[in-house]
This record gives structure tokens, C-alpha cells and sequence, in this order.
């Protein structure tokens, strides 16, 4: 599945790019779509089979959003946003 990860900044976008490659899950940070808002700007795309786990989740973590055919389906969002 291919998911799509915003930030609150755009360390946390290195980061989470860092987690998901350690996963074996390719990725890439690249500017948000326009269709999603961010806080920095900058996402990472991801190929992966499951999210995060919620414990596990980086609180820079603002939303996961999983690309569909029909567009984008929220998987998880932060409690603050």
C-alpha cells in the first residue's frame, strides 16, 4: 500500500523517512500534495504493508493518509490537528 505522511516540521519528515527505510519500506520526502494540508510543507511517500503501531507513532507525526484510486483515505491523525 502506498501511504502519504505529514508533519509538524520538516525534522520530523527526516526522521519518519529514516523509520520507514529501517523497515525496509521504500520512501521519499517530497513537498505535500495540495489536496492535504501540513504544517511544514514536506511529506514522506512510502510503500508499506502496515502503519506505525500508535505506540510507536512520532508524536512529529500531524497525519498517514493511504493513496487510493478515489483519492486519500485518513488512516491516522495527530490529537492535536
Amino acid at each position: 500500500m502506498t501511504y502519504i505522511a505529514t508533519f509538524f516540521s520538516h525534522f520530523g519528515a527526516i526522521r519518519y523517512k529514516k523509520l520507514c527505510e529501517s523497515k525496509g519500506w521504500p520512501a521519499r520526502v517530497m513537498p505535500v500534495p495540495r489536496d492535504l494540508s501540513s504544517s511544514c510543507g514536506t511529506c514522506v511517500r512510502y510503500e508499506g504493508s502496515e502503519l506505525c503501531p500508535s505506540d510507536q507513532m512520532p508524536e512529529e507525526v500531524e497525519q498517514i493518509v493511504e493513496v487510493t484510486q478515489s483519492g486519500y483515505v485518513c488512516r491516522h491523525r495527530a490529537m492535536d490537528s
